[in-house]
């Protein structure tokens, strides 16, 4: 993951490299996105794809760069906000980007979805072979899901910088669910 503490809670001791991640916050800018970005740095690196669909703000190229991304490895998809099928045309994207063999990760940001899609999801991750990573709001965490991985986030000291994350294993394969750690993010 390319943080020692959070390594030592992970099940395998890292990220998974196929299967759907959800990520549960609070709200944005916490440090969600920056939890996965060395991940995401060395999968661009190895070649591999990554997908962004439907993101909620445009990625920042420079700061991606900046964190070891190779940018011709990157792929935003979106949707005109008032496009009427909007939803249902980012949920179609990311299914098809999670069946993608070159793809290495697909990130999508969304809220609530039924259980027989986040099901479907996380089948196309595995046949893919691809890391799919789920944003979602906190919420979200009372609803069931398939993802073998769900964290939860929080953040700590919010006047401190490095800003501080509370890291929180919702759900983990093995004996790891539940367990937390503390993390000092570089901003």
């Amino acid at each position: 993951s390319g943080f020692a503490a959070l390594d030592a809670i992970l099940p395998g001791g890292g990220w998974p490299t196929r299967g759907l991640t959800e990520i549960l916050a609070a709200g944005s800018g916490i440090g969600a996105l920056r939890l996965v970005l060395p991940a995401l740095a060395r999968l661009s690196r190895e070649g591999r794809w990554i997908i962004w669909v439907a993101p909620p703000h445009i990625p920042y190229s420079p700061a991606l760069s900046g964190h070891g991304l190779d940018l011709t490895r990157v792929l935003v998809v979106d949707f005109p906000e008032d496009e009427r099928n909007a939803a249902a045309q980012s949920l179609w994207a990311y299914e098809q980007a999670l069946r993608f063999d070159a793809c290495g990760a697909a990130l999508l940001w969304v809220d609530r979805l039924p259980q027989l899609r986040l099901r479907r999801l996380q089948l196309a991750a595995e046949s893919g072979a691809t890391w799919g990573l789920l944003f979602r709001p906190a919420a979200c965490a009372a609803q069931a899901s398939p993802a073998p991985l769900r964290l939860e986030l929080r953040a700590l000291d919010a006047a401190s910088a490095p800003a501080a994350l509370q890291v929180r294993l919702h759900k983990a394969r093995g004996r790891h669910a539940g367990q937390c750690c503390r993390l000092e993010l570089e901003i």
